[in-house]
């Protein structure tokens, strides 16, 4: 809601009055033969985002998909890893295929909001092993965008070591199959936050 106020005031001896009313919603504007001007404007904006018929048919065609090649659910395969960083959580399903990656039925190009630091966790280990386009990977994730990239991350590393035994060495190589416990620390009493404390004042 935006507001504008502007008076021009001379003196009471030369004001005339006449008054207009715009037709236009939520405006109002009263105006004084130029001498003395007061204009009242108030907007409302409400903005809501519904989903496209477009994008809420694409979602249910990628959970059809999804529900017809993991029968059982994400549990039931036997190619799977668990990774979790922060707040975290990210299942994640090997299948062959020709290179997908789908989190929580949508697209990985648009899932991250398109963050190429995200999406770079995202190819690591499929790039290390060399295969970007030999396997689909089908991801189920909680908690924020940035955990869960880290966390799809390990979750698709630990995956390959249940293809083959041989993928732990190049994976260790690049610290793909360490567990990054790092967390926000947490707040103590007295502190600002949890660390800051207040400036130390000798008198």
């Amino acid at each position: 809601m935006a507001i504008s106020i502007a008076f021009k005031t001379p003196p009471l001896s030369l004001l005339s009055f006449s008054s207009e009313t715009s037709h236009k919603p939520n405006n109002i504007s009263f105006s004084w033969s130029n001498s003395l001007s007061l204009s009242l404007s108030l907007t409302l904006r409400v903005s809501a985002t519904v989903a496209s018929p477009e994008t809420a048919s694409t979602i249910t065609n990628l959970k059809k998909s999804v529900k017809s090649r993991l029968p059982g659910g994400f549990s039931a395969q036997s190619i799977h890893g668990t990774g979790r960083r922060k707040c975290a959580l990210a299942r994640v399903v090997l299948q062959e295929g020709t290179g997908k990656v789908i989190i929580n039925y949508r697209d990985a190009k648009e899932y991250p909001q398109t963050n190429p630091s995200w999406l770079h966790y995202l190819k690591v280990p499929r790039i290390t092993l060399r295969y970007e386009s030999s396997c689909d990977m089908f991801v189920k994730a909680g908690g924020g965008l940035a955990g869960q990239a880290q966390a799809i991350s390990l979750a698709v590393a630990r995956a390959w070591l249940k293809v083959s035994q041989n993928h732990r060495i190049p994976l260790k190589r690049e610290e793909l199959l360490t567990r990054d416990s790092g967390i926000v620390e947490r707040k103590k009493v007295g502190p600002k936050k949890a660390r800051k404390t207040p400036q130390f004042s000798k008198r």
